[in-house]
């Protein structure tokens, strides 16, 4: 879907610069493009580096392990499907800490491997389970320490001081998160009295 839009988008700029006539600037715009893409990357290298090797080296040193079992009385909280020993939980905790840290990328395979984790023990894999829609809320709202990719983007712009965005989105994200498990919560006590309801 997000390709026919993105298509979608480029036959119509083009049928309207036809239309328009100033399809030469087509040619000057898709180079301009080019290299702000270009410049926009290297500036994200440099913050994604230090933060990816930062993650790698609590992984390599057990610190992931060690937050996994510090945290894992509030991941139970919050997921009371999982056994303490679910091998899920672990993948949840490495999502959230580079959600934490702002590592989009390195948060991905981590949520698409808890995915797969409680995917495993869905008793009915064409309906999501309780946990799953959990984390799917808590992935979205995703709270953030250090918006790692914001940050770059202000870095690459000249923005005066780019880690004044930090306490800003910290405070955001946390409301957020709130608002996630709060909701929730309300919508899986609404679905058990309505699944009552109809016994």
């Amino acid at each position: 879907m997000v390709n026919v839009i993105w298509i979608g988008m480029i036959v119509v700029g083009i049928v309207y610069s036809i239309l328009n006539g100033t399809t030469s600037q087509i040619n000057s715009a898709m180079f301009d493009a080019s290299t702000q893409a270009v410049q926009l990357v290297i500036g994200f290298i440099a913050v994604f580096t230090f933060w990816l090797g930062m993650m790698e080296i609590a992984k390599q040193s057990g610190l992931l392990e060690k937050l996994t079992v510090l945290s894992r009385p509030i991941l139970l909280k919050l997921f009371p499907e999982l056994s303490p020993k679910d091998p899920a939980l672990g993948f949840i905790m490495s999502n959230m800490t580079a959600n934490f840290f702002g590592l989009g990328n390195a948060a991905t395979p981590f949520g698409l491997k808890a995915m797969t984790a409680l995917q495993a023990n869905n008793p009915d894999p064409s309906v999501p389970t309780r946990s799953m829609i959990t984390f799917l809320c808590l992935n979205t709202a995703a709270l953030t320490l250090f918006p790692t990719t914001v940050i770059s983007l202000r870095m690459t712009h000249g923005a005066p001081d780019p880690m004044d965005i930090v306490i800003p989105a910290f405070l955001a994200t946390c409301f957020s998160c709130v608002i996630a498990i709060t909701l929730d919560r309300l919508f899986y006590m609404f679905t058990v009295k309505r699944s009552h309801r109809r016994k």
